[in-house]
């Protein structure tokens, strides 16, 4: 037998080995850490080579965050050689993507990441705990906090954004330290004629009304052992939030508090000097900016409970539980990324207020310097299953309040039963449907997987088998719907048929296509509605949903004529280009009335020349099978009827 003879590829791998090892030992920590991570991940590759050569390291990065990433991973792989890659996903998409392209091998070793992705991509599986050893200390606490799931650290992060309290300084000169001083500038203020109001909020806002709420002692759940929220314990009717409340309703049954403000309400009357002080985040320094009102920012004033702490959301990096290269992953993060030069890169980039504490030191920039103050004690905003409906409830209680419906005590009373209601059944808030057996000849079930489904009340996003993001078939429309409430947000979702992404569409009707994108400014209940027989997918946000109620729609299957909650007779938009359609050859030779109905009601209908109300359009369909195709412009409401021609 012949002697094996070394190959020169383990005759490199030794030697380099070698050298790392040498190097690792006289290098300071930053550059041993890095090698000893090169050094490991060399070792595993031996023998494994990528068809696609891929790279030591992958990165996914959003628009924003790509160019200002690029030439930090240029310079990693320049000075240890080794190779880093930047690649552009949407933001969206990087959540989306990562459990199914993880799995397979083409996914990332570290993502840009919201904060509140964690408990999703920690339930599914997608990503794992970080050491940031020593440089711990240099990110801000709430920014840590929010990157922590079941007392783990799961990312790295690099901005956290929270509100503050701004006043203007013409009519307020000095930061008020307590809500009784706020009171009293409120009452002298309106008392003196300096301005109408003093201090006001959104009707409907919890999210800014929480600092009031933590300074009086009041909070919105409690935590565990592990720090945790813990939705069985409710505090919004706790003794310290009923009397945020009441402190809020005192300035209402004063008259000193609009009954109706929303956000554009309330930044009008601020930046034109007609309320003195408002709670608001780093979004509206735009706005506040350009309006060209004086102001100051400071933090949110104390209560008998102590400071006010708002909530905080933040961005950051996640390594990815696919990752070959754990090692080299943190290492990157951990030496490279969490410095002053790269960190003052990715701010450059997107100024956002920074969780990076020596790189906020250097900033010149007062504002962001005030709403890091303001966050310091913050705590993570919840992104538990749920919340869509709890916001709803604990907004609509203080909207009680400020109109003057109900007490403080008798709207969060209310609020944290219908809280706990709502934890003790998951959250999700449906608008039951018609759900008939579905036809034997399509499918079993049909689903709305999306970023959405946490919201709905499913224990991650993306879930195209979770029981909260069915759709109901319904027979008399022979389609599949459903109706959600859901928070404001930025969503993007399809279809799924029987459970699984094996048959799934997107925008288009096309199979495998693109998501639909679903932008909510408010809470808004939506509908969604499938017809398997085109593929096609709408909500009630995106598109018109349409029907063509008449007197041939018994001859098409719907339960009777002149209905237009039957979808049978659905005019679609597939192409998005604002006509909507709808064909048929089912209706008899004979004379028709029909007109346009919208949402499936006659409160708003279309008659002709698009009138609103208007005559019913007639039609002749001349022979039986003949195709009669309606056509509705939705920039005009004209609906056309042709039949065969």
């Amino acid at each position: 037998m012949r002697g094996s003879v070394p190959s020169l590829a383990a005759d490199k791998t030794f030697t380099l080995y070698i050298f790392m090892f040498w190097s690792c030992l006289t290098m300071k920590r930053p550059y041993f850490l890095v090698m000893l991570a090169i050094a490991a991940s060399f070792v595993l590759s031996i023998g494994v080579v990528s068809a696609q050569d891929r790279p030591d390291l992958l990165i996914w990065a959003d628009a924003t965050r790509t160019p200002a990433l690029t030439p930090i991973a240029e310079a990693f792989s320049e000075e240890f050689g080794v190779t880093v890659e930047v690649q552009e996903i949407g933001m969206g998409d990087i959540r989306t993507n990562l459990p199914v392209a993880g799995p397979a091998g083409e996914g990332p070793d570290i993502i840009i990441a919201a904060h509140d992705w964690i408990g999703e991509l920690v339930l599914n599986g997608s990503v794992i705990p970080i050491d940031l050893g020593d440089k711990a200390e240099l990110f801000s606490p709430s920014a840590l906090a929010l990157f922590t799931y079941n007392g783990e650290l799961y990312g790295m992060p690099y901005a956290a954004e929270n509100v503050a309290f701004f006043r203007n300084t013409d009519l307020v000169p000095d930061a008020p330290a307590t809500w009784d001083e706020v009171a009293a500038i409120t009452d002298e203020l309106i008392s003196s004629g300096a301005s109408e109001y003093g201090y006001i909020i959104q009707s409907a806002d919890a999210y800014h009304f929480f600092g009031l709420q933590t300074a009086f002692g009041g909070y919105l759940f409690g935590t565990d052992d592990a720090g945790n929220y813990d939705v069985n314990d409710v505090g919004i009717d706790s003794e310290g939030s009923i009397a945020a409340l009441a402190w809020l309703e005192s300035l209402a049954d004063a008259g000193q508090m609009p009954d109706s403000v929303d956000y554009d309400v309330m930044h009008t009357l601020f930046e034109s000097g007609d309320a003195a002080m408002m709670i608001s985040g780093p979004w509206a320094l735009p706005r506040i900016r350009a309006s060209g009102v004086p102001y100051a920012i400071s933090d949110i004033p104390a209560g008998p409970g102590g400071p006010g702490r708002p909530f905080v959301g933040g961005q950051g990096f996640m390594i990815s539980a696919y990752s070959e290269n754990v090692l080299l992953a943190e290492a990157f993060l951990v030496d490279y990324m969490a410095t002053l030069e790269s960190m003052q890169v990715l701010y450059d980039a997107d100024p956002r207020p920074p969780a990076f504490l020596p790189l906020l030191e250097t900033l010149d920039d007062p504002d962001l310097a005030a709403f890091q103050s303001a966050g310091a004690n913050a705590l993570p905003q919840p992104s538990v299953p749920g919340m869509t409906s709890v916001w709803g409830a604990w907004a609509n209680g203080i909207t009680f309040v400020i109109q003057g419906e109900l007490t403080a005590e008798e709207a969060f009373t209310d609020a944290a039963a219908q809280v706990r209601e709502i934890m003790a059944t998951g959250g999700v808030v449906v608008v039951e449907v018609a759900g008939d057996p579905p036809p034997a000849d399509g499918p079993t079930n049909v689903s709305i997987p999306g970023s959405l489904n946490m919201a709905m009340g499913c224990a991650g996003d993306w879930v195209p088998d979770c029981a909260e993001a069915q759709l109901l078939y319904n027979a008399n429309g022979d389609v599949w719907m459903n109706t959600f409430t859901l928070p404001a947000g930025s969503y993007e979702y399809k279809v799924a048929l029987n459970n699984t992404w094996d048959e799934n569409y997107g925008g288009r009707a096309d199979r495998d296509g693109a998501n639909v994108t679903l932008e909510l400014a408010e809470e808004t209940t939506v509908t969604f509605v499938y017809d398997n027989k085109t593929n096609w997918v709408a909500d009630s946000v995106n598109s018109v949903i349409a029907t063509v109620p008449g007197s041939y729609q018994a001859a098409i299957g719907c339960a009777g004529d002149w209905a237009p909650d039957c979808l049978r007779s659905w005019l679609q938009d597939a192409d998005g280009d604002g006509i909507y359609t709808f064909s048929t050859t089912a209706i008899p030779a004979g004379d028709y009335e029909a007109k346009v109905a919208i949402n499936m009601t006659w409160d708003v209908n279309y008659g002709a020349d698009g009138a609103r109300d208007g005559a019913n359009l007639t039609f002749n369909v001349p022979a039986d099978g003949t195709e009669v195709i309606f056509s509705f412009d939705s920039t005009t409401n004209v609906l056309t009827i042709s039949a065969g021609a």
